[in-house]
């Protein structure tokens, strides 16, 4: 019997640019300089430094392709930035980026919230994104044993469940900041 391999690990496709300095140092690497990305992980949500390509420029918001292959702007990803570390202008942009991510990635996001399951006796993983308690927690257990949600729109009118893309992001937020001890979304 051959041991089953080990889940090839799982990089990063795309990231979303939070702020970028042409002439910058990185922190994560030492003696690096250059074009430094400051972005975060359209999958995983983690917070990235990048090199750029000499010269490049980068539009706050834009999505970047960091894949293994076929970068076009891109050198290296450096390495994962703490919330802490990253500038002051990254971190004010980071509500708008991760709304962007919620509401391109409706499908995942709403997946997720068909499939959330109990994380202890007492905790349901709905209860941790803000602005659902036990009462809509209980109206959604219900609705998506009759029907998945298929939308957020779906979502809301089935349930009443208000803006669940600034809900989720605000969990987001909540994880990458270390505001929460328990990530749901952001993988660590």
């Amino acid at each position: 019997m051959h041991r089953a391999q080990s889940p090839p690990r799982k990089y990063e496709e795309y990231a979303f640019v939070l702020d970028f300095n042409s002439r910058g140092k990185s922190s994560t690497v030492r003696g690096r300089d250059g074009v430094i990305v400051t972005a975060i992980g359209e999958d995983r949500l983690t917070l990235l430094e990048i090199l750029g390509v000499p010269n490049s420029t980068f539009e706050v918001g834009e999505k970047i392709f960091i894949g293994k292959e076929g970068r076009t702007k891109i050198l290296s990803v450096l390495g994962k930035m703490d919330y802490e570390k990253i500038s002051s202008s990254a971190q004010s942009e980071l509500d708008t980026v991760v709304e962007k991510i919620v509401t391109i990635n409706e499908s995942r996001f709403v997946d997720y919230l068909n499939n959330a399951q109990p994380l202890t006796p007492r905790i349901h993983a709905l209860e941790l994104i803000p602005g659902i308690g036990k009462t809509y927690m209980k109206t959604m257990l219900e609705e998506r044993e009759q029907k998945k949600f298929e939308s957020y729109e779906d979502l809301q009118e089935r349930v009443g469940f208000k803006e669940p893309i600034r809900h989720i992001s605000e969990r987001i937020i909540d994880e990458i900041t270390g505001q929460s001890r328990m990530n749901l979304f952001v993988k660590r």
